[in-house]
């Protein structure tokens, strides 16, 4: 089976459950910290995968694979708490010069910005927003009043996705080793007193432009590709096509844990953009 973008074996559910056997002591950090290091699982900057481990291992556990000691407290997902952030909601119509500069700002850069970044993806995303692991880049961004126009979450790419892959062009193995060089939008919220023509596009634009270099200084590695999946039956995925990315196809309906192919899921347009000229050559090279 495939969690969390690792493939397990037997051998590897059994180290799992020797660990919990001969260590009834440890918690679950301890347990997924071990595990990183025995398996060498590791982002490009060195850095132990923790929190994936960590999410593995509450799946399995979910599957009744393995029986997890309980947790010491309760984890940052679990808390469904919403944030609230003061906000400025007057109408904000006409020309999208007319409010620039716009700027986009690293919202973890200060309390404020991370409070306001969760509390508009909470109040107005349709699909509402709890917090993110892994690997993620969050903006938000301003008009030259200091007034928020939106907010952008960028974060770790689908593990599979047939067209996408066949667009690349890379094998199983390449995909594998490759994959975090991938980053995929899975939040774009326009709030939706922000009635000005182009400034989705714009956005984008400008979120891309820093994205990989932003990437690089948080996480020692560049992203050459941004994937993004617009709901076909909600969106026309408009923004994205004005801001070039590419439509390479759609998704199956179906989700990652549908191993019965009886879940059905709404139908998702596959949109891609290069942030690198050779990307495809860089996404399917293989390290020895």
């Amino acid at each position: 089976m495939v969690i969390q973008g690792r493939a397990l074996s037997a051998a590897d559910l059994g180290l799992i459950r020797r660990l919990l056997e001969t260590h009834p002591d440890w918690h679950r950090t301890q347990l997924s910290k071990e595990l990183c290091r025995h398996w060498r699982w590791r982002t490009l900057g060195g850095q132990i995968k923790d929190m994936a481990c960590r999410s593995l291992l509450r799946k399995l556990d979910a599957r009744g694979l393995i029986r997890l000691p309980s947790p010491r407290k309760p984890g940052r997902g679990s808390q469904l708490a919403r944030v609230w952030a003061p906000h400025d909601t007057s109408s904000l119509e006409g020309a999208l010069q007319s409010f620039q500069p716009i700027r986009v700002v690293d919202a973890r850069n200060g309390r404020e910005n991370a409070s306001l970044f969760s509390c508009l993806l909470q109040e107005y995303h349709y699909l509402s927003y709890r917090t993110s692991v892994g690997e993620t880049m969050r903006y938000l961004a301003f008009d030259e009043g200091d007034r928020p126009l939106g907010c952008l979450l960028f974060g770790a790419a689908a593990w599979k996705a047939r067209d996408r892959d066949a667009f690349i062009g890379w094998s199983a193995r390449s995909r594998e080793q490759n994959l975090s060089l991938v980053a995929n939008n899975s939040r774009f919220l326009i709030l939706p007193w922000a009635r000005i023509p182009h400034l989705a596009s714009h956005l984008l634009s400008l979120c891309l432009r820093r994205l990989s270099a932003d990437w690089e200084a948080r996480y020692n590695h560049p992203i050459v590709l941004v994937e993004t999946f617009v709901e076909r039956d909600r969106f026309r995925g408009t923004c994205y096509r004005a801001a070039n990315f590419i439509k390479v196809g759609q998704t199956a309906g179906r989700t990652r844990q549908d191993r019965n192919h009886s879940i059905t899921t709404p139908v998702k347009d596959i949109y891609v953009y290069p942030l690198h000229r050779r990307f495809r050559e860089r996404l399917c090279q293989l390290s020895r």
